[in-house]
């Protein structure tokens, strides 16, 4: 055996009698083990020895004593180590080397096409304004359109991510005639609507197997306060004799609130607000919404409401900010919950009617509460 070498001999591996060899062709189990230098420890070779001081002695933060790395050096004043082979040229310092550009900073992006949402949201803008301000009704209609799609949105992800079959029909028609009876016969009109609803979609139900009836009457049920009798107490605020100008104030503040959140949020944004739920909203981004609605709430309770005052605006402006942010997370609770990330695809640039509404379906109540608490029913 070489004097140098620490690879296994021939009976590498054997614990046993020394009569009573391995067994042949068994491969050695556990490490590489040198019986015949455990069986005569007198020939152990003897370990190389480590000088105590360094070579070139000196201090104690001075390395040059310590193992060599086997790469090429860095450092000035410590020359390569000669190669064993001539023609290998030891290895130079890349000093002069040109380095590769760092990679720019990543830029902050929403994760949506924002020209398509700046676009699509103009839109919305123009035809719901445009209908508010020349007929009620008109405006009526496009909320009982809103909803009924919503209604199918949400029904629909049910089904596909959890197999729930909320009832559709009973659902469109109670949520549509839910909007017309609060416009038409107020609050007891839309309570009244809203029963019946519940009740229609307990029946419609029983026309199929009771298997997962609880489950999908309950959907149902959710779904027909979730997003018709929410979106009735717009129609409410429509019946005031100022109630275009109650119902733009309502769709700015809200719209006020989103946008200064997202803006705030995404210049400085670094606190997360409800990272299990929605890990995009910030500390800060709340804080740009609340300064953004209220800023609205008194401009708007000054200029558009009839006997408002600014200092009412600030009150309505931080309830929409806290109304408004927990609407999204709790439609972002449910989407989490369905798996997905948009309700729909009808819009693009911002997903679903379902993705639109869930800032203001919880707010729409809020808002109609304090205005009659403020300046009255009209």
């Amino acid at each position: 055996m070489n004097d140098t070498s620490w690879g296994a001999p021939s009976r590498a591996g054997y614990w046993g009698a020394p009569d009573q060899g391995p067994v042949q062709g068994a491969a050695p189990a556990g490490p590489a083990y040198d019986a015949q230098d455990a069986l005569t420890p007198s020939e152990t070779q003897p370990m190389p020895i480590v000088p105590d001081v360094a070579a070139s002695g000196g201090h104690q933060d001075d390395d040059r004593g310590a193992a060599q790395p086997s790469g090429p050096l860095f450092r000035d004043g410590m020359p390569p180590a000669p190669s064993a082979h001539p023609a290998q040229k030891p290895q130079e310092p890349m000093t002069g080397a040109a380095q590769p550009a760092p990679a720019p900073p990543k830029k902050k992006s929403a994760g949506r096409d924002l020209g398509a949402a700046i676009g699509v949201g103009v839109g919305l803008g123009v035809v719901i304004v445009a209908s508010l301000f020349i007929v009620k009704a008109v405006f009526v209609g496009v909320i009982a359109v809103a909803v009924v799609v919503g209604l199918w949105e949400l029904t629909s992800r049910l089904e596909e991510r959890k197999g729930i079959k909320a009832p559709l029909v009973p659902l469109a028609v109670g949520g549509a005639a839910m909007v017309v009876a609060g416009y038409v016969r107020g609050a007891e009109g839309a309570w009244v609507a809203m029963a019946l609803t519940a009740l229609a979609v307990l029946v419609w139900r029983m026309t199929e197997p009771p298997e997962g009836y609880l489950k999908d009457v309950t959907a149902g049920v959710f779904a027909a306060f979730y997003v018709p009798f929410l979106a009735t107490f717009v129609a409410l605020m429509l019946t005031a004799d100022d109630g275009p100008q109650r119902v733009l104030t309502f769709l700015v503040l809200t719209v006020v609130s989103d946008t200064g959140a997202y803006a705030i949020g995404w210049r400085f944004g670094k606190h997360k607000l409800a990272p299990r739920i929605s890990p995009g909203k910030t500390r800060e981004g709340l804080l740009g919404a609340v300064t953004f609605a209220m800023g609205a709430g008194a401009l708007c309770m000054h200029f558009l409401i009839d006997d408002g005052t600014w200092w009412q605006g600030l009150v309505i402006g931080l309830a929409v900010a806290a109304s408004a942010t927990l609407g999204d997370l709790g439609e972002s609770m449910i989407k989490r919950d369905l798996g997905i990330k948009d309700m729909g695809t009808l819009l693009p640039g911002h997903g679903g009617i379902m993705d639109r509404l869930d800032s203001l379906l919880p707010t729409a109540p809020v808002v109609w509460l304090l205005l009659v608490a403020f300046v009255g029913s009209g």
